[in-house]
């Protein structure tokens, strides 16, 4: 790694982020290269976001004779692997997309890091255009960079060719991942998923979990391995599944009609807290989860109390709203909090400039043309470019990044929230309805809610945690109707008790009314241990039945 060390030296982050360059270790490098290797026809090889070229470096260490195929857009790494390579009239080195080319040509062997780049970070509708049209099949919107690519590579593999690509494991539980899991489903090209889940990250500056696709597009195409690799010492599995590839099995092996594309996979490789409950009812049966408001350039439309003053903005033009994570506490807002909010100067208003004829509002948004406000992503699909979405303060806010489970906080001042949250309705009629929404942010607040939740989670490096609104929505919760009159009293007098003495004692009261009620009893009847050929590290029970009911 001598020549990316050097490089990433030499060159600044931004320029790193911008062509999303993070490098590939070498130890993975070298069980990547292993498995192109083990097809004895290999010849030809492509490296679809050449980089340094670890990839290739990697392979012709160990096979000379290898012709090698490169692409990268960025022609400042691409003129340092260019220096290295210059010996090697076997490697061809490319400047150019390689999502725009190259798309004729097939190839034995198929090694790549793609670009880690979300959808709204490159020209997603062009690059999915030619995506479908070269496919002949449809794609989410919001499908992400690295998959794309994925996508292209199974199309350009010859016959008994083999590709490795190392990609977050983001797309296994996304919405737009859904269709992503059908087509390789469809081409019968994927053979060994390993998910890696390290307590570090894979790699220094992405913050992103990854995963290890093999793939062959051979007659071995009847069944799926998935492993998972908790620590680098794991690492040797997939040295092992190389090595005696098709008989080798992972932890889990399926049939292809086993795995449902349009569920999250997180269900065929990690345990399900929700198998311990009975009486499970979706979330969105008691409460719907929408996003908080999204301005499109919080810089101009966010205030403090000293921005009002200085463009003379009036009070009845900035709508109170928490913009920031790190101004709520605990898990209730109050009206005095957000007060101390305000009077801190900190950003407590939303500009909002609509319908109104006030001079000094009209200069301000004057000043938002000029500054091109209006022409932003957001901004400029809205009429008039400087309206706010229609979001009602929501009764209870729920984070959207977390790090020891997902946190439900009650807005009892009653404002609105920027995205940092999202909004959480409680679907009884009443937003503010005292005895229903108690029970319901009773429940929020304990152990055994956070348990199910986070079968649903989205992860990222450093046990960072995600949740869009669609996850809480399709989560599963305990049926609170089930409770009986003196349970749900009960529950109600320890979450007083609890509001006035901040005391975690009394939500662990909660818990325990709750699990002695929903915990199903446990016996043969009622464990979920992965299938019978399933070969896990350690000793542990799967929600393998569960994942495929």
């Amino acid at each position: 790694m001598e020549l990316e060390k050097k490089y990433t030296n030499k060159t600044s982050l931004t320029h790193r982020k911008e062509f999303a360059q993070f490098f590939t270790p070498q130890p993975i490098a070298n069980l990547m290269s292993d498995w192109l290797l083990g097809n004895k026809s290999l010849k030809t090889v492509l490296e679809p976001a050449f980089g340094l070229g670890i990839f290739s470096r990697t392979l012709l260490s160990k096979q000379d004779k290898l012709k090698i195929k490169g692409f990268d857009i960025d022609e400042t790494i691409l003129n340092e692997a260019r220096l290295y390579f210059k010996s090697q009239k076997n490697v061809s080195l490319n400047l150019e997309d390689y999502m725009y080319n190259d798309w004729k040509n097939k190839y034995d062997g198929i090694i790549c890091n793609p670009p880690y780049l979300k959808f709204h970070d490159y020209d997603n509708k062009q690059i999915l255009q030619e995506v479908e049209n070269k496919l002949k099949f449809k794609f989410n919107g919001f499908t992400n960079l690295y998959t794309l690519f994925l996508l292209k590579s199974i199309f350009q593999l010859k016959k008994d060719g083999r590709a490795a690509y190392i990609i977050p494991s983001e797309f296994l539980n996304s919405d737009y991942g859904k269709l992503v899991k059908q087509y390789l489903l469809k081409t019968k090209t994927l053979r060994h998923l390993f998910v890696i889940d390290f307590k570090e990250n894979v790699f220094d500056d992405a913050m992103t979990t990854a995963s290890i696709l093999l793939l062959a597009n051979d007659k071995n195409n009847s069944e799926i391995n998935i492993s998972t690799i908790d620590s680098k010492s794991d690492l040797q599995l997939i040295d092992t599944y190389i090595k005696s590839y098709p008989k080798e099995k992972g932890e889990f092996t399926f049939k292809l009609n086993d795995l449902d594309p349009n569920i999250k996979w997180r269900k065929y490789y990690q345990l399900q807290n929700s198998i311990n409950y009975k009486n499970l009812v979706p979330f969105s049966t008691y409460a719907k989860v929408v996003r908080g408001i999204a301005t499109g350039a919080n810089d101009y439309f966010t205030f403090k109390e000293s921005k009002a003053k200085e463009f003379s903005i009036p009070k009845e033009n900035l709508l109170p709203c928490i913009c920031k994570a790190k101004d709520v506490k605990g898990n209730f807002f109050t009206e005095s909090d957000y007060k101390n909010l305000a009077k801190n100067n900190e950003l407590a208003y939303l500009f909002d400039g609509q319908n109104s004829k006030n001079k000094s509002v009209l200069d301000y948004i004057e000043k938002g043309v000029k500054e091109e406000v209006n022409e932003k992503y957001l901004t400029k699909s809205r009429k008039p470019w400087y309206s706010l979405e229609n979001r009602p303060p929501a009764p209870i806010w729920v984070s959207v990044f977390n790090r020891n489970g997902v946190k439900f906080i009650r807005n009892e001042a009653r404002i609105s929230n920027l995205t940092t949250f999202h909004c959480v309705y409680p679907t009884n009629s009443n937003l503010f309805s005292k005895i229903n929404n108690d029970l319901l942010f009773a429940y929020l607040l304990t152990d055994v809610a956070k348990e199910i939740f986070s079968d649903n989670r989205r992860e990222y490096g450093n046990g960072l945690k995600k949740f869009e609104p669609n996850d809480l929505n399709k989560s599963k919760m305990l049926d609170l109707s089930t409770l009986t009159e003196s349970q749900v009293d009960r529950i109600l007098e320890l979450y007083s008790k609890f509001k006035k003495s901040k005391n975690e004692k009394f939500i662990n009261g909660i818990d325990e009314i709750l699990r002695l009620e929903f915990t199903i009893a446990k016996s043969h009847t009622h464990l979920q241990f992965a299938p019978a050929n399933a070969k896990p590290k350690i000793a542990k029970e799967y929600a393998f039945a569960n994942a495929t009911n």
